[in-house]
């Protein structure tokens, strides 16, 4: 019977502190990798993403919550709004409920 692959969760500090080794220390990836007792492959995506962030061209784990929320709230709204428009079309003209 084949056993389930257990992934190890690392921290967001965890990996920064990971890539500061290599960009303020001195650390080669391999070097630094080894001292961690973690994969090569995985300090580079660290690495990478880290300054792909520091660059701008990639969003924060913040801005990926702000950004899926706000799209949340704009399909909430733009439904709320095609609701009222559709009501708006049955209500009786302004003119209807005056007195004569």
């Amino acid at each position: 019977m084949k056993q389930k692959r257990q992934y190890t969760q690392y921290t967001k500090e965890y990996k920064e502190e990971a890539v500061a080794l290599v960009r303020e220390q001195g650390y080669s990836v391999p070097e630094a990798a080894k001292s961690l007792g973690i994969n090569t492959n995985i300090l580079y995506r660290w690495k990478e993403k880290f300054e792909k962030e520091l660059e701008g061209k990639s969003l924060s784990i913040d801005e990926r919550t702000e950004l899926k929320k706000l799209r949340k709230e704009i399909k909430t709204l733009r439904m709320e709004k095609e609701i009222l428009k559709k009501a708006s079309a049955f209500a009786m003209p302004s003119g209807a409920l005056r007195e004569k």
